[in-house]
């Protein structure tokens, strides 16, 4: 198996990346990437999954793979339970690290930053746009809690149907969405033969700069 995976390896044939190509801010160039993610990615890849991660009170990370769910010239934004795992190591530590991968096209995005809470309202709207099954089930699930089994998962989940069953469910208090506010934005476009183009943007005094790193 470990020989199998180590001749594992395919060549990358897609355009480069230039400074030429670059704006002078992430934002511009993140979402160009994306629309042509978007159109070039295929289902199961979903353009607008990341992996996202965290970092507990020992020092020790965590990643996991979320959906973006919106992007402003403030951040990224997501959405969880904030008694979660990763909740609860944002309380605790509010920075963390996001990446994007869209194999057709044969590019990756690394975004790093501090995390804060969006506002109540902007949880709230879109909270009331997800399918029922979702906010019904954001009321249901203890995320990341021990449970027996599945028995118990669909108990809780019947009962909180019944619960709202002549009424809408509301955003829950302990549901709402994170924005990361990016510090550094690296684009990375695979190139032949390894040597990938890396673009990387730093803030500095609060401007952006960026340059190449070698791959």
């Amino acid at each position: 198996m470990s020989q199998r995976i180590a001749d594992m390896r395919r060549d990358y044939t897609r355009e480069g990346l230039s400074e030429a190509q670059a704006p002078a801010e992430p934002f511009a160039l993140f979402r160009r990437w994306f629309d042509e993610a978007v159109l070039t990615e295929q289902l199961p890849v979903e353009p607008n999954a990341m992996t996202l991660a965290t970092v507990d009170d020992d020092g020790r990370p965590h990643c996991r793979v979320l959906l973006l769910k919106g992007l402003d010239e403030r951040g990224f934004t997501f959405f969880s339970n904030y008694d979660s795992a990763k909740g609860q190591q944002l309380q605790a530590n509010p920075f963390a690290a996001m990446t994007f991968f869209w194999p057709t096209l044969e590019r990756q995005v690394r975004i790093e930053g501090r995390v804060e809470r969006v506002s109540a309202e902007e949880s709230d709207a879109y909270f009331q746009v997800r399918p029922l099954g979702s906010r019904i089930g954001a009321w249901a699930s203890p995320q990341s809690q021990v449970i027996a089994d599945r028995a118990e998962l669909e108990g809780l989940l019947a009962e909180t149907e019944r619960r709202f069953l002549e009424q809408a469910p509301h955003c829950p208090p302990h549901w709402g969405g994170y924005r990361l506010l990016p510090e550094r934005v690296e684009f990375w476009q695979g190139r032949p033969s390894r040597l990938h183009d890396r673009l990387n943007y730093r803030q500095v005094d609060g401007a952006w700069q960026f340059e190449r790193l070698a791959p």
